[in-house]
């Protein structure tokens, strides 16, 4: 399926197809988890005297992070400029608790946006309205979420929308461009204002918006689930590399390469982004497991770049043998478990011109009749145990013989 026409200054977010998600702030020093002030009750001056003024970012290098992301084959990254806990990485004017005056004492975004963008790299900043730190915010401590009565006044809530409002202003006219703005912690329903956009898109025409601030925007997102949208539309997913977004020192259920890799083929299938997390130390240094997952990914992505970057959305249904991608007239088979020495896929009614393996260009015996594709003498084992990419080139744009009516696939449970 051919995407929709998109805006040229926003044709990066589908050439990259995949980014790094940021999650780090003072939460890093107590090591569990970016909520942990919110789980466990903690005070705002406990807070402040535990975590904010022992984060110290002294091994804060952003331009490795930059190196590791173009290793990776990213091709943006989002860092949580401010997260719920309401401490702010950059100089902030309208509040006293941030990394320039309190902790690191340095202007942590600022540094991050030269550095990614010196890379080449898209920049996107995390922002959350909500601050547990803020006297109008309704409460730090709600299981999950204020409701819209939970406001002191009105009076507060217009307060703190100013409050807020002021602070992405400032996000996105002193670091020059910003290429994607994520949003998160919108919450209550009352305090989103069409308003703050319309706003912030005066000020960065080409700014790119997550869709939960409410209008204008432009990219769904779905969270630790990929789900693409009915519409065809931007969108992406966002995952995390093990079980937690904010550095957790005894969280160890990291997903390895092949896992990213399923993630990243899975989202490339339903037009969308892979957004994967990171979550540093609060040194600044990401953890070496991490880094490996990433690398060995990466090292994937370099050698099938072309059957993830810049892919339409597929019009194929699912099958127990991998996923398939596809860009114009060519579709990638990406298999992660292998059917022997012979392939049947019983998808396009388009002839089949050529077949070969992506990672060598070498031809691929195959033989077509009028609903099935066969491919002949393949190796057992595959040749790449993360997934094997073979590239079909068809007569014309990609088409079913059957089209989808229902989006189950399986391990999930039916819609």
């Amino acid at each position: 399926m051919k995407s929709q026409a998109t805006p040229p200054h926003f044709s990066w977010f589908n050439e990259s197809r995949y980014g790094m998600f940021i999650h780090w702030g003072a939460y890093s020093v107590a090591a569990r988890g970016e909520w942990v002030r919110n789980r466990e009750r903690i005070s705002q001056e406990n807070y402040q005297r535990l975590y904010v003024e022992n984060f110290h970012a002294e091994n804060y290098d952003p331009k490795a992070w930059a190196e590791l992301a173009k290793e990776a084959g990213m091709g943006y990254a989002v860092l949580t400029a401010r997260h719920h806990d309401g401490f702010a990485l950059w100089p902030t004017q309208q509040s006293d608790f941030h990394a320039a005056r309190l902790g690191p004492k340095r202007d942590l975004v600022g540094e991050f946006v030269d550095a990614f963008r010196s890379a080449g790299l898209k920049v996107g900043l995390y922002y959350s309205p909500a601050d547990w730190s803020h006297p109008d915010y309704p409460g730090a401590y709600f299981r999950d979420w204020p409701g819209v009565t939970d406001w002191a006044s009105e009076e507060a809530r217009q307060r703190f929308i100013a409050y807020y409002r002021a602070q992405l202003v400032e996000l996105m006219t002193n670091y020059g461009k910003i290429d994607y703005l994520w949003y998160d912690g919108c919450i209550p329903d009352n305090l989103q204002s069409p308003e703050v956009n319309e706003h912030l898109l005066q000020l960065q025409p080409h700014l790119l918006i997550n869709e939960r601030n409410g209008a204008p925007s432009h990219v769904l997102i779905s969270e630790q689930a990929i789900r693409p949208p009915a519409e065809d539309t931007l969108w992406e997913a966002c995952m995390t590399l093990n079980d937690n977004w904010g550095w957790h020192a005894g969280d160890t259920q990291w997903k390895n390469a092949k896992e990213v890799i399923k993630m990243l083929c899975e989202t490339a299938t339903g037009g969308g982004n892979l957004l994967l997390n990171i979550g540093p130390k609060p040194d600044g240094t990401i953890p070496e497991e991490s880094c490996a997952i990433l690398k060995e990914a990466g090292a994937w992505l370099s050698r099938n770049r072309e059957s993830i970057r810049n892919t339409d959305r597929s019009t194929f249904a699912w099958n127990n043998w991998g996923r398939v991608t596809m860009r114009g007239s060519q579709v990638y088979l990406h298999i992660r478990n292998s059917t022997a020495t012979e392939l049947c896929w019983a998808e396009p009614k388009n002839k089949v011109l050529s077949a070969k393996w992506l990672a060598t260009g070498e031809a691929i015996e195959f033989e077509q009749d009028a609903e099935r594709i066969v491919l002949r003498n393949l190796p057992v084992p595959l040749p790449d145990p993360i997934a094997t990419t073979i590239v079909l080139t068809l007569d014309g744009d990609p088409a079913p013989i059957t089209a989808t009516t229902t989006f189950w696939i399986p391990g999930e449970p039916a819609h």
